[in-house]
């Protein structure tokens, strides 16, 4: 029988590894990007946000741990899946939400929609629709950054099914053989579109494939802010240092479909409950209130904060104008009088 001590100890709150102001900052950036998301949910079923639509739910940690661990400066970008690195940065969600609704005060004039959104003021080089076609921008951004001295870095995050397109590794290649500062992420969601890795890949442990190059590489449990937040400042220091790239395998899952035209056929509901018994944000909520850095009515004030700021960008987005047809020829060449320019 466990004696009162052990009894204490077993129910002893964990140990903060981080200042008050840091857990906040994650419980309030997370709930930030879920509460957009379920918004933007509902909002696509009303067809007020149309054409393609990747929801983050689930994946915030692998964003807002990231953030909080690099510096301004420091560059990101990303697959099409793009809704929660913005906010975690915090680029205006009434930018986003008008982006989404394809309106003109939209990130990019409404012209890019769901699967588009750029931030060049917080460092945001945007989402990207072609599979793995933003891996080697992501060496090449680092390029720039080593090039121009600037102690910045690139954190290049893909999809598990991204990782089977050939300019990964020809990317890899190159980013250790210059020791880029990059840090190349995959955010291992277990089912690319809608097929699992171990149905896709003899090789399932994907973090492995980076060490084919020597870069140090590392699984990450993606559920935990703390663990990405520790695993993203060891590869910045690493990149700052001049050492070059990091791979790390964020091993993370989405609860809702590859897209919101997804069945979701290839798991079952069971798993996907499983997996909300790790939810990140509640991991953060529990570590919050065991060590009292907040109350639940505290909590409780910031979800409805952060409610009021996504119904705030919904109104802005209804409101705003859509763009002008003639928009569609401007931000595509940089000489005015090219000749495919029609006004």
């Amino acid at each position: 029988m466990a004696t009162v001590t052990e009894k204490k100890k077993a129910s002893a709150p964990k140990k903060l590894q981080h200042p008050k102001e840091q857990y906040l900052f994650w419980f309030e950036n997370m709930l930030l990007q879920r509460r957009f998301e379920e918004k933007s949910g509902q909002l696509y079923g009303q067809q007020k946000i149309r054409g393609f639509c990747h929801l983050y739910i689930g994946q915030e940690a692998c964003s807002s741990g990231a953030v909080s661990a690099l510096k301004e400066g420091d560059k990101y970008i990303t697959a099409y899946r793009d809704h929660g690195i913005p906010l975690a940065l915090g680029t205006s969600p009434n930018a986003i939400m008008a982006e989404l609704f394809g309106k003109k005060t939209g990130t990019t004039k409404g012209k890019g929609g769901s699967m588009h959104i750029f931030d060049k003021e917080v460092g945001f080089i945007g989402g990207h629709g072609i599979v793995g076609g933003q891996i080697p921008l992501g060496a090449g951004i680092a390029f720039a950054e080593k090039y121009n001295k600037t102690d910045n870095l690139c954190i290049c995050y893909f999809g598990d099914g991204a990782i089977r397109q050939g300019s990964f590794h020809e990317t890899l290649n190159m980013a250790m053989s210059w020791k880029l500062p990059v840090i190349f992420v995959v955010e291992n969601n277990g089912y690319a579109m809608g097929t699992s890795v171990a149905r896709s890949s003899n090789v399932t442990e994907l973090y492995t494939l980076g060490e084919a190059y020597d870069i140090p590489s590392e699984p990450v449990d993606g559920m935990s802010v703390e663990a990405i937040h520790e695993a993203v400042s060891r590869a910045a220091d690493r990149a700052r240092k001049g050492d070059g790239p990091t791979f790390l395998e964020f091993r993370t899952y989405r609860y809702r479909g590859h897209s919101m035209s997804d069945p979701q056929k290839y798991r079952s509901k069971e798993e996907v409950e499983e997996y909300k018994h790790r939810d990140p944000i509640e991991q953060i909520r529990a570590v919050i209130l065991d060590n009292k850095l907040a109350t639940e009515e505290d909590l409780d004030n910031i979800d409805k904060k952060v409610k009021e700021i996504v119904a705030e960008s919904v109104q802005f987005a209804e409101e705003s104008e859509w763009p002008d047809p003639k928009e569609a020829y401007t931000d595509v060449y940089v000489e005015s009088d090219y000749p495919f320019v029609m006004d």
